[in-house]
């Protein structure tokens, strides 16, 4: 069955990895057509927005989509296109795999974590108030008058909302993907100890949710630890934690710890799930100033294709390009800057973003 999926190239090194996970996809038998809609930083002088309605229109009518990073200004301008595709999408899952490849060159080669970010509230939900605004005044003078503390005139100020509906949904989506995929345990990440109303609710309602699961899955374990100290244990022995379910603002720190376990950011595939559309991009940034180079590593949306092709259910399509990939990296012959110089101490012999993408190709016909 072909399925129409939205491409969303991106921005910076996006054109040229997404052309790369277009032919490794091809290559591995997919059934697929695109359709390519652009979005991003380039596309503000001609159509006024980063996010064109047209790009949503084509996600939700399709239904599924994948994305090359976009550039997000830092501390200044629009906000994350990323940020605001989760939530005009409902998008509350945020799926981060960290997988072991041999051959990577990376401190580690037995990790295999799954990581649940919640994904629509936490500071992330955008709930924001510049030091000079009516709004940050208001809430200075509302936390005066309620006795909660004191805010200093010059202050920004974020709002962090985490919900019980929220938490319950990304805690069985989490319990749920450990029962499909004989998962062995799971550990909600929080912060507790310290945000008694937001994180302390958090992990409340998790364990409720974990509880309602007890009699399904009683071979599932359960436990929870605090944020500093899951990271700690993550770099000390990755392999005691499986699958990991944190607020949005921790899971988004925790999965790069854990992407820095398997080689880096640029083996760090993402999925974006709701319940009825779907949203798979890389961990990783636009990287602009390695835009037309020929050297970024596209083995993170090759991956994030992966994770997309399995959604999709061509998993045989799925299984050819994940093995089609870890031989390539394994062999060793073909290796992009990054991983070569990991691997080897020296980028003397690396290849190029495409020419890597020609030996999976290869190594798929």
């Amino acid at each position: 069955m072909t399925h129409r999926i939205t491409l969303i190239p991106g921005d910076g090194i996006g054109p040229e990895i997404a052309d790369a996970m277009r032919r490794v996809v091809a290559a591995a038998g997919a059934d697929i057509e695109w359709d390519v809609q652009d979005a991003g930083e380039h596309v503000i002088a001609d159509e006024g927005t980063p996010l064109p309605a047209r790009v949503l229109d084509s996600i939700r009518e399709n239904r599924v989509a994948i994305k090359g990073p976009i550039t997000t200004p830092v501390g200044y301008g629009f906000r994350s296109i990323n940020v605001e595709l989760r939530k005009q999408l409902d998008l509350y899952v945020n799926l981060r795999p960290a997988l072991s490849i041999p051959g990577t060159g990376a401190r580690y080669d037995d990790v295999d974590i799954v990581l649940f970010r919640e994904n629509t509230e936490d500071l992330y939900a955008g709930i924001e108030f510049d030091k000079d605004s009516d709004g940050a005044a208001q809430l200075r003078a509302l936390v005066a008058a309620t006795g909660a503390g004191t805010i200093r005139d010059d202050a920004g100020i974020s709002i962090k909302p985490i919900s019980e509906y929220g938490t319950r949904r990304i805690m069985r989506a989490a319990m749920d993907y450990a029962i499909a995929n004989n998962r062995r345990k799971v550990t909600i990440v929080h912060k507790a100890n310290i945000m008694k109303h937001t994180d302390g609710l958090y992990l409340r309602v998790a364990r409720e949710v974990a509880a309602e699961y007890a009699e399904r899955a009683p071979h599932i374990e359960v436990e929870d630890f605090i944020v500093d100290a899951t990271c700690m244990r993550l770099v000390i022995d990755p392999t005691t934690f499986d699958v990991l379910v944190c607020p949005n603002l921790f899971g988004d720190i925790v999965s790069d710890l854990c992407a820095g376990l398997v080689g880096g950011l640029g083996l760090a595939p993402g999925a974006n799930i709701g319940d009825t559309a779907a949203l798979f991009e890389p961990v990783h940034g636009s990287a602009p100033a390695m835009a037309g180079k020929d050297r970024a590593n596209p083995t993170a949306l090759i991956l994030t294709a992966e994770l997309m092709l399995r959604h999709i259910e061509q998993h045989t399509a799925a299984d050819r390009l994940r093995t089609a990939v870890t031989n390539v990296i394994a062999r060793g012959e073909a290796l992009t800057y990054d991983l070569h110089r990991t691997r080897f101490g020296t980028t003397d012999g690396a290849v190029g973003t495409q020419a890597f993408a020609d030996a999976i190709v290869a190594e798929l016909t």
